[in-house]
């Protein structure tokens, strides 16, 4: 990857979206050391937003350190993901809830259409074009529901939804993500906050059930 030219405000969230979606797409293996040489080589950015990002990362429980072992790529725990799914329905309710009430035009129609990507990559069978569209679509909603506490804690929570997805991706079904990410921007765009409210449950209910499919 060539070097990426961007203000230095900016480099340490792309340097933790780059990695987020290493460890997501499991390119960082469950375990794995992380070399910060190895990083600074792959995406293409120096060390300073490589390092903030690393610790941006083990501080939401996606790497984890350890003593004389170094950085490694948290474990994937089956048989907590119903919990972390729990807890994250909380949060993504409150989240739809301030988009609904507080996204700027251009935010409710950027929603809209990275969820009928996804629909587009789904129908496709084109995976990365829909994490992709997820990704984006989740970045524009943590903007506008001007909440950065709650986006905060639910970041690596996402994360970890991502590559338990992308794991067992066998058994997921893209079509029926992607139609529960077009009603929960279709009604953060139509400024309900209640219906948003019950949109974001319905994709947790999604997760629930794909997670119990896993297990079971």
């Amino acid at each position: 990857m060539n070097k990426i030219q961007v203000s230095k405000a900016r480099t340490t969230e792309i340097a933790y979206d780059l990695i987020e979606g290493l460890i997501a797409t499991l390119k960082l293996q469950p375990g794995q050391a992380i070399v910060e040489n190895d990083l600074v080589e792959l995406i293409g950015l120096g060390r300073t937003p490589i390092r903030e990002a690393l610790m941006r990362l083990v501080a939401g429980g996606l790497i984890e350190q350890q003593p004389r072992r170094g950085l490694r790529v948290g474990e994937i725990r089956v048989a907590e993901h119903l919990v972390l799914i729990g807890t994250r329905r909380v949060l993504e309710q409150l989240i739809a809830v301030g988009s609904a009430r507080r996204a700027t035009p251009a935010q409710r129609a950027a929603m809209v259409a990275q969820a009928q990507k996804m629909v587009a990559a789904a129908k496709a069978q084109d995976l990365q074009g829909y994490m992709d569209a997820d990704q984006a679509f989740d970045h524009v909603n943590h903007d506008a529901c001007r909440n950065p506490f709650a986006v905060q804690a639910v970041q690596p929570m996402i994360v970890q939804c991502r590559r338990f997805w992308y794991a067992f991706r066998y058994d997921g079904d893209l079509t029926q993500g992607s139609v529960c990410h077009l009603s929960l921007a279709e009604n953060i765009a139509a400024g309900d906050p209640e219906q948003a409210s019950r949109a974001a449950d319905v994709l947790m209910d999604y997760l629930v059930s794909f997670t119990r499919k896993v297990i079971e």
